[in-house]
Parts: structure tokens; sequence; C-alpha cells
């Protein structure tokens, strides 16, 4: 049986064993207790976890120490890894799921007794524990962005839309493929393309909401304009909104291209701002994720004011598979991803939905469906790896084959979910007759 002083064994040589001092690599193997389930090695030398492991992390540099040391949870990881003192093998930086998956599934810290992390810290040094300035991709800790206003704030929100998805709308043709499609597809079946599985997800959302020619949608959060087309292709007048300057340029273009621009429309600017009303439906497709949950209640009251007595809303987001968690996130995502996303349960979106004078007719889970598409962006983006880093720059492209890969694993663990939410805005107490008694729609 092989034991943890045999698995460290290839790490003693760079062991200052005069000064009492460990290696990085047996650091690690101490805080893994002994399970680490990729070939680790270290720019001191040393190197610990099994001989001819398909996966292996390579530290480079006593910054990408520092990194680690001190940084929560995954952030210490991604900075140390975007920033290049942190190297992956046996995976493409472009979709590093397999790497991510072994890690998962096997490795665990332990915190080990008082006195053997005396050890450690003297090995590292104290120097190497003082915090240092972060890769630039990184967004203001939160504390800090509250000098661009308060969360969910008009100005705040649209500074963090500008983070994820001003980005390079090239860089999001390679990713997204030709749907431009940043949300959930839904896959009709394990062969179905990518581009499939979007068309399906809009045909779902569209019949969901009973859409007929002469129609009148409103989408917020509309991204590139995707749902907007989808419906003006069959004679529904629909208008979009959305945060973002480069996505408004591409989908004004995309409609006036496709000889639309008399039923379609894509504004920039706040969903707050539709002065409109009575329209027929109101989809929101990957917009409630930015929201802020305290701001849920104002959010499904002003959609329900949008609508006509008897409209329809979809609400289209991810969630996480319960409602008691804090729903802010944390680490990774919220410095490099999602600036300000909050997630929670679909109870508690669907108790906000009826608590704002919604009917809810029917929800679904499309948590797996949301893992094949994100496999499905990696491959993409493998596949465009030169072009996108020529785009973005190395940095911001290894941020988003980290986040769409751990995203990936983490709706496959049922970490969190996808969940589409129909309801109605009900007129007088019959208004609802006109329904059919049975889902109406194709799965």
């Amino acid at each position: 049986m092989t034991t943890f002083k045999d698995r460290a064994t290839d790490a003693a040589d760079a062991t200052d064993a005069a000064a009492g001092r460990l290696s990085l690599a047996q650091v690690l193997e101490i805080l893994a207790g002994g399970r680490l389930p990729v070939r680790f090695t270290a720019y001191d030398g040393s190197a610990a976890g099994p001989q001819g492991a398909p996966f292996g992390l390579d530290l480079l540099t006593p910054r990408g120490t520092t990194y680690l040391a001190t940084g929560r949870g995954d952030l210490g990881l991604a900075r140390a890894y975007i920033a290049g003192d942190l190297e992956m093998h046996g995976v493409h930086p472009g979709d590093p799921y397999e790497l991510l998956k072994a890690l998962a599934d096997s490795l665990v810290f332990t915190r080990p007794p008082a006195r053997l992390m005396v050890d450690i810290i003297r090995s590292i040094g104290v120097g190497q524990l003082r915090p240092i300035a972060p890769p630039s991709e990184e967004a203001l800790p939160r504390w800090r962005r509250a000098i661009g206003g308060i969360r969910h704030s008009k100005g705040r929100d649209a500074e963090a839309i500008h983070h994820h998805y001003d980005v390079s709308n090239r860089f999001y043709e390679w990713v997204l493929g030709p749907s431009m499609t940043y949300t959930c597809a839904c896959y009709p079946g394990d062969e179905a393309s990518l581009d499939e599985a979007q068309e399906n997800k809009y045909r779902l959302v569209f019949e969901k909401l009973r859409l007929k020619p002469g129609d009148r949608l409103l989408d917020v959060g509309c991204g590139w304009g995707g749902m907007v087309r989808y419906a003006a292709r069959r004679g529904v007048r629909a208008a979009g909104v959305t945060l973002s300057s480069e996505q408004t340029v591409w989908a004004q273009r995309a409609i006036a291209e496709e000889g639309l621009s008399d039923v379609a429309e894509v504004r920039h600017g706040d969903y707050r701002d539709i002065a409109e009303t009575g329209f027929d439906a109101v989809s929101s497709i990957g917009l409630l994720e930015h929201i802020g949950v305290r701001n849920y209640s104002s959010y499904f009251g002003f959609l329900r004011s949008r609508l006509r007595p008897g409209g329809l809303l979809l609400n289209h987001c991810i969630t996480r598979p319960e409602n008691r968690s804090e729903a802010a996130t944390r680490g990774f995502i919220d410095r490099y991803v999602f600036p300000d996303g909050e997630l929670t349960g679909s109870g508690r979106i669907i108790s906000e939905a009826q608590d704002a004078g919604l009917e809810v007719l029917h929800e679904e889970n499309l948590r797996q469906h949301y893992a094949l598409t994100l496999r499905d962006w990696c491959t993409n983006l493998v596949a465009h790896w030169d072009e996108a880093v020529a785009e973005v720059g190395l940095p911001t492209a290894k941020v988003w084959g980290l986040y769409m890969a751990g995203s990936r694993l983490a709706f496959e663990s049922n970490g969190i979910q996808l969940h589409q939410v129909l309801m109605a805005k009900p007129d007088g107490g019959a208004g609802l007759g006109e329904l059919p008694l049975r889902p109406w729609w194709t799965p």
C-alpha cells in the first residue's frame, strides 16, 4: 500500500533539511491530505502527485505562490493561472474541463495541526503571505465598487454589464456560433448541434408565450437580439433592450440585414426605462441573475405592469438548487465573470413572482441542457483559440475557458441549475380562461 511518505519522496530532494523547511510540493501534499489527483511541479524543483498522471499543474513563480496563499477559495488559483504564474497540462486552455473535474472529484483540502501550519508558513515565507495586486482583468472588490453607486443601481448595473458583455462581438461570434445566443440552449436530442439547440430554445419560449402574428413582445436583457429576431420572423412586433452598447450595435445591424426593421428593434438602455405598456408577452432570458434578489419584487412588478391583462411572462435564468444560501456570487465568478451577480433557488423566484401578482403556470429545470451548451461553447473556443487570443488577449481568453469549463462542471454536479418559469398577468379573475387546460407547447 502506497503511503503519504512514499508519495512525497520525489519532493524530498527539494527540501532544505538543514533549515527544516518544506518544499512547495510537500506543502501541497500536506494540505491535500496526500490525495493529490494531478501531477504538481514547482519552481523550487519539487514535485508531487502521481507520476504519469494525465493532468498536471506547474507553479512557475513566487508571485504565483502569493496568489495561491492569499486568494480565498478559487480566487487564488484563478489569479495565478490568469497571470501566467500557474500552467495547466494535459488540457487545452480553452477547455480545461477534464483537469477541473479531476480536482473536483478527488481534491479535498484539510487544515493541518497548528504546529504543522507553523512549519508551512515558515517554509512559504511570511513575505509570500502579503496580498499583492491581482491581474488587471479582475474587477474591483464589492466594497470598492460602491464608488460607482449602490449595488444594482442603473449606473452600477451598466458597468457590470460592460465588464462582461462588451468584450468583443467578434470574440462572442467565435464562442457562441452563428446564433449569437449567450444563454442555455435546449437540446432536442443527443445529436443536436449547438445552433439547432439554440433555435429550439427560442421555439420553446415562443410557443410557451403563445405568440402569434401581430402580437407585441418585449424582450428584456435581449443580448444580441436572438429572441427578438426569431419572433419578428414570425410576424410578431418585437422590442428588445440591453445595457450593452456592443450588443446593441450588432443586433441593430442583424435586424437591418434580415429586413426586419419594420417589426423589430433593439434599444440600448435599462429595462426600467421602457415606457410602453400593453405587451402581449414579455421574455426575460438570462437577465434575472443581474437584478439582485432584493429587487425581485420591483422587477416582477415592473414586468407585470408592461403586460396587458392576460399577457404571459417567461423568465429563464440560472438558479441555485436550494433557497437558503446567500445570493451573492463570490470569488472567481464575481471578480472575473459576473460582477454583482446573484443567484437563488427557483422557489424564491416563484414566491416573489406570485407576491408581485403574477400567476405561475409552469416551471422546468434545464440544468443538463446548460452543461451541454457550455461543452459546445468550449469546443468553439478551442477551435478559434488563436483568433480569440489575438482579439482579446491571452488572459481574457483563459478566463473564458476556465469559467465555461468550471460552469459546465457545476451544472453537471447540480451545483447550479437553469429554470424557466412561465407566468401570467391575471385579468379580473377570468382572463386566463383562454389558455388550454394542459401545456400547449412541444417540449
